[in-house]
């Protein structure tokens, strides 16, 4: 038997989107507990390095970055840097995403669609390419994006959202399936309801939230370290023959 550790990612290099907070940071967090050089990154560096300052704190390894992913030149700027000063990725973790409409779906405007799209999608395809170019210079690597329930069973008044999420469960199939001969994996986190600022409009509304349990068997909504756990295991050599799934950590809603 291999007593490997084999959720040990020491001597990795990790880029985490959205990382300032919610499941972002708890994912950051997550892989330098585990050895990673972890990459923090969101829109505004600020938030960033608070995480960045914990993480040290804590005896891990980090260092903040700034990129929207919605910007097509700051994904190449973050690539280019990465690639100078560490020459490698070993784990992308796409979890950054937009959802700045909440309504029904016949009244969503151009501006919030296109919000929606150009990082939900755009921004996930683009930094899953370059982050996969650089992974398959080094001998291969991990990317995991974190889509949503959402994706799969549309979410009441969050149509382009759910399209997009949709979007990114495709997406994901198709790098793993192209990507695999580089020895790249590709895996997808699905959500559900977690306790986090970007989901306040769902879980910090009583009626909404109520609804939503009606339909989760284990009654709660989720913590983000629930979701870091998978995420490391998606990550890590504890998955090295998994490829092209959607993990659900919905506490059971996909069947409720």
């Amino acid at each position: 038997m291999n007593n490997k550790n084999l959720f040990d990612l020491s001597g990795k290099v990790a880029l985490v989107t959205g990382a300032s907070r919610g499941i972002g940071e708890s994912i950051a967090k997550t892989f330098a507990h585990y050895g990673a050089h972890v990459i923090v990154t969101s829109r505004k560096v600020e938030g960033c390095q608070l995480v960045v300052d914990e993480i040290i704190k804590a005896g891990g390894s980090a260092q903040a970055m700034a990129c929207h992913v919605g910007d097509m030149d700051q994904i190449e700027t973050l690539f280019e840097a990465i690639a100078e000063q560490h020459g490698k990725l070993d784990i992308l973790v796409n979890n950054a995403a937009a959802n700045p409409y909440f309504g029904h779906i016949l009244d969503t405007d151009l501006i919030a669609f296109q919000k929606t799209i150009d990082v939900n999608i755009r921004g996930y395809f683009f930094m899953s390419s370059l982050g996969a170019k650089l992974m398959k210079t080094s001998g291969g690597g991990s990317i995991v994006n974190v889509a949503s329930v959402n994706g799969v069973i549309p979410g009441d008044l969050q149509g382009i959202y759910s399209i997009s999420k949709a979007a990114v469960i495709s997406m994901t199939k198709a790098f793993a399936k192209e990507c695999a001969q580089f020895n790249i994996r590709v895996n997808a986190l699905l959500p559900g309801g977690t306790e986090t600022k970007f989901a306040s409009a769902l879980v910090d509304n009583p009626s909404i939230l109520e609804d939503l349990l009606k339909h989760v068997p284990m009654k709660r909504i989720a913590q983000p370290d629930e979701m870091a756990s998978t995420v490391l295991y998606l990550a890590s050599d504890a998955s090295s023959y998994t490829t092209g799934t959607a993990i659900n950590v919905d506490g059971g809603y996909l069947i409720g």
